[in-house]
Parts: C-alpha cells; sequence; structure tokens
C-alpha cells in the first residue's frame, strides 16, 4: 500500500462540495484509474495526494514499511492536463526545471535529464522549444518533466485528452510501456472507459459530485497491451463492465 484516502471530503471557499466520503487504497506498483463524469472530484483526488490542497474531512495515510508515515514530496510527479512548459525554454530545460529547483548538482542532472527525454522517445529534440512540437511532443515533455525525479508515484490529469485519437492510442501504448518496465504506481484521471480499461489494472468509478467511490473493476490482462487487445472479447467484455458501472455510479 502506497497511499489510502478514509472518508474523505473535500468542501471549496465557496460551498461546492466537491467529495464526500471517498475511500481509496493505492496499492505499490498498481495502474488505478479513476473514472468518472466531469465533475465528479477525480482531479481533486490527486491535488489532495499530491498535498495541492487540504481535506475538509477525513484523512489521507502513507503507510510504509519502515514504520513512518507520508512520502517525500520529491517522490511524486504530476502530470497535469494542459502541459505547461516554459514557452521560452528548450525541451532540455522544461525537463531539467524540477531538478534545478531542488538543487541537484549539474553532472547528475544532466544525465536524469538525458534519460528522461530518451524514456518517452524525444531524443534529438532537446534543443526545441515548445513551439516546435506537436501536442503530442509536448505532452510527452511534461511525462519526461514529471519521471525525471524517479518518483515512486505518478499522478496524471487527463493529459491526452485533448489530443487527436492516434497520437492518443500511441501515447497509451507508450506509457504502459513505460510502466512496465519501471513499474512506478500510476493514479491516472480520465472520463473515457475505452482508455481506463486498457491502461489499468484497477478501475475506481467515481459517483457524480460529491464524488466517492462507487466501485472497482479489476482487469486480468497482460500488462503488456496492443491493437490486438483493443479488438479482443475480453477487452469488449470489460468496457460494457464498466460503463454499466459508470452508468449506475452516474444515477447514485
Amino acid at each position: 500500500m502506497i497511499v489510502r484516502l478514509h472518508d474523505v471530503d473535500k468542501v471549496y471557499a465557496n460551498g461546492v462540495v466537491a467529495l464526500r466520503h471517498l475511500d481509496l487504497d493505492v496499492g505499490e506498483g498498481e495502474f488505478l484509474s479513476l473514472l468518472g463524469p466531469s465533475g465528479c472530484g477525480k482531479s481533486t483526488v490527486l491535488r489532495l495526494v499530491a498535498g495541492l490542497g487540504e481535506v475538509s474531512g477525513g484523512r489521507i495515510e502513507w503507510p510504509s514499511g519502515d514504520g513512518r508515515a507520508g512520502l517525500p514530496r520529491g517522490d511524486i510527479g504530476f502530470v497535469f492536463q494542459e502541459p505547461t512548459l516554459m514557452p521560452w525554454a528548450t525541451v532540455f530545460k522544461n525537463v531539467l526545471l524540477p531538478l534545478k529547483l531542488r538543487g541537484v548538482a549539474p553532472h547528475e542532472a544532466e544525465a536524469r535529464v538525458s534519460e528522461a527525454i530518451g524514456m518517452v522517445g524525444l531524443d534529438g529534440f532537446e534543443r526545441a522549444y515548445p513551439r516546435e512540437l506537436s501536442g503530442g511532443m509536448k505532452m510527452r515533455v511534461s511525462i519526461a518533466r514529471a519521471l525525471v525525479t524517479h518518483p515512486r508515484l505518478l499522478l496524471m490529469d487527463e493529459p491526452f485528452a485533448s489530443l487527436d485519437e492516434i497520437t492518443r492510442f500511441k501515447l497509451d501504448n507508450d506509457l504502459l510501456a513505460l510502466w512496465a518496465r519501471q513499474r512506478w504506481t500510476v493514479v491516472f484521471v480520465t472520463h473515457s472507459v475505452y482508455e481506463s480499461v486498457y491502461l489499468s489494472t484497477r478501475i475506481a468509478v467515481m459517483t457524480a459530485r460529491p464524488g466517492r467511490t462507487a466501485s472497482e473493476v479489476a482487469i486480468q490482462a497482460p500488462a503488456l497491451r496492443d491493437d490486438a487487445f483493443r479488438t479482443s472479447t475480453v477487452y469488449n467484455d470489460y468496457c460494457r463492465q464498466v460503463s454499466a458501472r459508470l452508468a449506475e455510479a452516474t444515477r447514485a
């Protein structure tokens, strides 16, 4: 277990109740998707886990094997819906930023940046600027910037939602390949049933606002998936099951 949310409420200053009585366990090394209708609090869950907000009720627990609670902030990577790159900086300098802020020695930082850029398939684009990149390439830079810190927990907030279907499928495949090699823990927010089934080892289905976990579906399929899986009976059966759970949660 890497993090546990127990009976979590989140009420914003304007009175909006985003989450109510949400329970969620995140296991070490799993690929967990949060699936639910727009506005149900999926992104709020990520922000609370990342420490970008405070719970209004309940608690977030960080079990660890050494008896301590908590996860160092540097062990969490966050990929937002938009790449949020610095337009005046090259790909290399955009990916370097988290290490620079943490005071990592230049020789070590350079090696880690090159490693992260290579992991997302952008070798040769180190000196390129964001304006010279496609939407998919910009998102790859954003992912590399999250990976450069070697996080144990990677939080991803609908990172591919604005991309065309071909680019989205390609990035889904590349993300799965990275996860299979590195085995970090991923919590991935999406509103797509099909994407959640394709990527996940487990899906947590959330109700409409105020959000809570209505049900969970474990996806029993190989870690590495391909176009054949997208057209398989197993995939289609899971999509129907998850769609039904989502419909039930939306009515709850």
